[in-house]
């Protein structure tokens, strides 16, 4: 049960169809002032329509906005802190539902797509290339300004319609991406928006431009190995080979114990010697084939083509025992780590072939503090689900989330989606890990999904279903809350009370758990039931669909009644947990309204033999 439950809105608008048309550009706008605004506002919904007009006029001064924006222009570095200051400047004024940078990554053929809405808070998404029905994809490959009235192309599912124009970010006749503006005020500020993609457009070409200069050199000045840049493009040569040969290779990256340590209490300089002289002890014991280059501050990556596992594996304990005999002044025998990724067998892809030889690697630096020796871990030593390996994954995905526009979530859907079941067993670790990792997600309800899961199967056994009923219902209630995983992390980690908006969000989750994860995977369909109503009331008053009575299957009904006793007894940050007598009367109390009659009065009678410390 949602803690934060506030009234139902007895409203529900029916998403409207697509509406987009194309409007060419024209020139910035040349006058003094911008059009009149309105002051005066209804009531703000993000996630609702917009429809109430100004009643209070006031004029903007154009001048000022844009005098900030020339400021922000000569004072940002970095393309996406400009858009930050540029959202900041026009959100109240001009009552912006919400603003989204998207820029093309022509490396993966995305846009990432990064949206502020009108209450600062963040949101990222990706839009492949090749999804040519997509309408921010229309804007950027023909180049022309698209107004909608439909959100559906971001992929968010809490964003409800609203009017919206996307307009191509182009400089020198190419398209850097997109930036959108959203607001109701009938295209008032339209003109001020193309002016602002121009400078924007110009920034950031200019940007590309210094970085360019910056980078005018594919060597790494400290080790002499090839820089990140250049590291990249060898990696994408090598899978090119790969794939025309029909062959296989490792990629390789090794980690200096404490080197951190090393630069905080003596200095900088004797870290870069250290990492100078690593490097250089590596370069001379490496194959003649094999392809070195510095991935990170203390990481070096080695690309070993049409190497096996147990060949890489061999090739990077000689390079640790030679490393081993190399002894620093003040610092004695050096410590390392070192993850491995194979291709094509871990991944086919090059950002995940990375990625994942990190997540090797921050499994055996976690083995090294252990133990307290060098380590070395492949994908293929562990187990994806595994808690330390999603853990890890967790950590860099969202260390790199910025950059390469995937968030943890959406990544897990993808594998869990992957995933070949190869026994009931398998599923029901599979499940408990994803389960885990939600619950992760959600700091206030750690191991909920798990003491659901228990009290739902009790219930079950208690009213006497089959026991492949019981063992179905089991398994559902474990995935009761699977749709948490498309929720903002500020709405579920909030410590107070929800915002209509954020509560708006939060309601959305049993469908996103129902359609987004389970619905792909035919082995889950009969789960869907408990995923998808386990919220709704038998007088009708629940959600997503106001369901009542019969309506709601009785696996979900169970579902509810467990989900909202282990929300009553566990604690928040609101109130303490409340005792099994009191959690027992409040169900009481609900009985014929919130739950089924007849389910509550069994689970009172089962209620202290479930007692917990959870």
């Amino acid at each position: 049960m949602d803690s934060n439950k506030v009234k139902k809105d007895s409203t529900n608008s029916s998403a409207e169809g697509s509406k987009s048309t194309y409007q060419k550009t024209s020139n910035p706008i040349d006058t003094n002032k911008i059009l009149p605004l309105n002051t005066k506002t209804s009531a703000n919904r993000l996630y609702g329509g917009y429809t109430n007009p100004y009643n209070k006029l006031n004029e903007i001064s154009y001048p000022d906005i844009i005098n900030a924006l020339n400021s922000a222009v000569l004072n940002q570095r970095d393309a996406v802190h400009l858009f930050y200051e540029i959202h900041n400047q026009i959100c109240k004024k001009f009552n912006l539902n919400f603003s989204a940078l998207g820029i093309y990554n022509p490396n993966s053929n995305y846009i990432n797509v990064k949206l502020i809405d009108k209450t600062g808070s963040n949101y990222n998404t990706k839009i492949p290339i090749n999804n040519s029905d997509n309408v921010l994809i229309k804007s950027f490959q023909s180049k022309q300004i698209i107004f909608t009235t439909d959100s559906d192309y971001l992929n968010m599912n809490y964003l409800a319609n609203a009017s919206t124009n996307i307009i191509p970010l182009i400089a020198f006749q190419e398209c850097l991406g997109v930036i959108i503006f959203s607001d109701n005020n009938n295209n008032q500020f339209f003109e001020f928006y193309k002016l602002i993609a121009n400078y924007f457009a110009i920034f950031y070409k200019n940007r590309q431009l210094s970085d360019l200069v910056d980078r005018n050199t594919d060597t790494d000045s400290l080790t002499g190995l090839s820089n990140h840049k250049k590291l990249q493009e060898d990696l994408a040569f090598e899978i090119t080979q790969a794939i025309n040969d029909d062959s296989k290779f490792a990629f390789c990256i090794f980690d200096i114990a404490n080197i951190s340590e090393i630069n905080n209490e003596l200095g900088h300089a004797k870290g870069d010697a250290v990492i100078k002289e690593v490097a250089k002890k590596i370069k001379k014991n490496v194959r003649n084939t094999d392809i070195l280059g510095r991935y990170g501050g203390d990481e070096i990556a080695i690309i070993m083509p049409d190497t096996s596992v147990e060949e890489a594996k061999y090739v990077c304990e000689f390079l640790l025992y030679n490393l081993a005999c190399t002894m620093f002044d003040d610092l004695g025998q050096l410590k390392f780590s070192c993850g491995i990724s194979m291709f094509p067998s871990s991944t086919n892809k090059q950002e995940k072939l990375t990625i994942l030889a990190e997540q090797a690697l921050y499994i055996a630096k976690s083995k090294r503090s252990q133990s307290g020796q060098s380590e070395i871990v492949s994908t293929e030593d562990f187990n994806f689900w595994d808690d330390e390996a999603l853990k890890c994954f967790a950590q860099i995905l969202t260390r790199k989330h910025a950059t390469i526009g995937i968030n943890i979530g959406e990544e897990l859907i993808n594998q869990f989606h992957s995933e070949k079941i190869l026994s009931n067993e398998h599923m029901l670790d599979v499940v408990s890990s994803l389960a885990n990792t939600i619950d992760a997600k959600d700091t206030y309800t750690k191991g909920h999904s798990a003491a659901v899961s228990r009290y739902s199967e009790a219930l079950a056994r208690a009213i006497n279903l089959p026991e492949n009923e019981v063992e179905r219902i089991k398994l559902g209630a474990l995935l009761h809350d699977i749709g948490k995983i498309g929720i903002p992390e500020h709405v579920l980690r909030k410590p107070t009370a929800l915002s209509e908006e954020e509560w708006n969000i939060m309601k959305q989750h049993p469908s996103i758990g129902a359609d987004k994860v389970l619905k792909p995977n035919k082995s889950l369909h009969d789960l869907i039931p408990m995923v998808k109503y386990h919220h709704e009331h038998v007088d009708g008053s629940g959600y997503p669909y106001g369901l009542k009575g019969d309506e709601i299957p009785l696996s979900a009904k169970i579902v509810a009644v467990a989900d909202a006793y282990h929300a009553l007894i566990s604690d928040r940050p609101y109130r303490k947990g409340l005792s099994v007598n009191k959690a027992c009367e409040i169900l009481k109390m609900g009985a014929g309204v919130q739950w089924d009659k007849e389910l509550v009065r069994q689970f009172i009678i089962i209620a202290p033999s479930l007692a917990t410390n959870i």
